[in-house]
């Protein structure tokens, strides 16, 4: 595993498909029952599933609890609108 220096840490435990506990997350950019969006340490991270729900969230300490049925774990570039504005302006003059 590469060591990228400088990295704040951003740790996934998920027990069964059915509970999880993250950390590393920065904020909860969105939350739904089917889909849960979170920007983390590491970018834009979107969970997909059935009848999620927090159990906890600790916004201080980056961290958060939830249960439900897990689906799939899919990571983005973060989605911030200054990130977006940036990309899109970037590709106008390519």
């Amino acid at each position: 595993m590469e060591n990228i220096p400088n990295t704040k840490v951003h740790n996934l435990n998920i027990i069964n498909r059915h509970k999880g506990s993250f950390n590393g997350i920065k904020s909860v950019i969105a939350f739904a029952p089917e889909e849960v969006k979170l920007s983390t340490e590491m970018g834009c991270l979107t969970v997909k599933g059935e009848e999620l729900h927090v159990i906890s969230l600790d916004v201080d300490r980056g961290e958060l609890e939830f249960q439900g049925r897990i689906d799939s774990l899919i990571y983005s570039e973060d989605n911030s609108p200054g990130k977006r504005a940036s990309r899109f302006v970037g590709r106008l003059f390519k």
